[in-house]
């Protein structure tokens, strides 16, 4: 967009001329500052003060990626067209606009995309992506993306808003990052000393002893995670560094069919995102080799894929979705496990509300310690692997890894 696109666009619509003006049509600013009043007022009529610093967060999101964007411009079809789109390309070479569904994907984009590109986030920052509703400019702004980069089950308003505008580029994560199905047959045996078909069961040696007992539990606590809303898989893939650099090739290879002239410069940087983060699983994997216990409890289920890949054996509090209320027949269970494994610390994540998992941890006696599902980042001096090595750092702690 050319730069003094925004402030003409802006300007035309204050005025009292302008085709969008005299057509009595509000789709611009001034429905965009209804929108923003909109969100706040309902945010400020809930008594939960985390929804409503989201719902202040999310209009203010959305002023922003209407502003990147560009005004909406309308040509009587119905299809709305950036202003100045086709200056910019001229004049700076193509500056190529990326909307990313929520924080993984953008950091992927961030890093391969590089001075290339200009990427922004559908999700808030500190919002929880799960609930994720868009507004009708944020739906029109997915159509005129160059490209989008989304996780197909995982955030049902931006499936339809990407069936309904149908942009030309768009990667979806979820071929690449193999999601895999969480429900009680594959979590029945994973308190038990014989793993059967775990594939990390013929590699690993566990210091711990389960008993029978302790498989009854572990099949009880895990019964009730079949039904959620995303339905059998498990979309936290990210928390897994060797599945979050699978989704770089694919990156790299959808911006290179928007913007050919910087396939090179996506490519090199595609490897040395792969790189940085096969560097990250290394550390995982030296880091968490050696440790007094394997079992992770954590308020939900987000951290499937982590455990898979560094053979710890992970006990949620609540399933996959993390607004899901535990039943206190759920608690005693997980409470069980937790004191036949003698679990020292329970692990609650950010943007989400320790209530629950801190109550336990003071019923059974263990500490709490913090673990960041980086589905939002809540720190902007952050960044993904910032994050991620901080969870290393908590794990190792909770766990009492050597």
């Amino acid at each position: 967009m050319a730069r003094g696109g925004v402030r003409d666009c802006v300007g035309a619509r204050a005025g009292t001329s302008g085709p969008a003006y005299k057509e009595g049509r509000h789709d611009g600013p001034d429905a965009l500052v209804l929108a923003v009043l909109t969100s706040i007022l309902i945010g400020s009529h809930t008594g939960d003060m985390t929804r409503r610093l989201a719902a202040a967060s999310a209009a203010v999101t959305l002023l922003a990626v209407a502003v990147l964007t560009g005004c909406s411009t309308d040509d009587g079809t119905g299809t709305g067209t950036a202003a100045g789109a086709d200056e910019t390309a001229e004049a700076s070479g193509g500056d190529v606009q990326v909307l990313a569904s929520f924080y993984p994907l953008q950091y992927v984009a961030e890093q391969i995309g590089g001075d290339r590109v200009t990427v922004s986030n559908l999700t808030p920052p500190a919002a929880d992506p799960h609930d994720l509703e868009l507004a009708p400019a944020q739906v029109r702004v997915i159509g005129d993306a160059d490209l989008v980069v989304y996780l197909s089950g995982f955030q049902p308003a931006v499936d339809e808003a990407i069936a309904a505008r149908e942009p030309a580029h768009v990667v979806d994560a979820a071929g690449s990052a193999g999601l895999e199905e969480r429900s009680e047959d594959t979590h029945s045996d994973d308190h038990s000393d014989d793993h059967g078909d775990d594939e990390h069961g013929d590699d690993h040696d566990h210091d711990h002893d389960h008993g029978d007992g302790d498989d009854e539990h572990a099949e009880e606590v895990h019964a009730d995670e079949d039904e959620h809303d995303h339905g059998a898989l498990d979309p936290h893939f990210w928390l897994d560094p060797t599945r979050l650099a699978a989704v770089a090739d694919e990156v790299a290879t959808e911006l290179t069919a928007v913007d050919p002239d910087g396939a090179e410069e996506y490519t090199t940087a595609a490897a040395a995102l792969v790189e940085g983060l096969t560097a990250l699983d290394e550390e995982f994997t030296e880091g968490l080799a050696t440790c007094e216990s394997r079992v992770l409890v954590t308020s939900h289920e987000a951290f499937g894929y982590l455990a898979d890949r560094y053979d710890l054996e992970q006990v949620g509090i609540a399933g996959i979705d993390p607004e899901g209320e535990p039943a206190p027949a759920r608690l005693r269970e997980v409470a069980d496990v937790i004191r036949a494994n003698d679990v020292q610390t329970i692990f609650f994540e950010t943007l989400a509300s320790p209530r629950v998992t801190q109550a336990l941890a003071d019923d059974v006696g263990v500490a709490t310690d913090v673990l960041d599902p980086l589905e939002g980042l809540t720190d902007p001096a952050e960044d993904y692997v910032g994050v991620m090595r901080g969870n290393l750092e908590a794990l190792r702690d909770g766990l009492s890894c050597s």
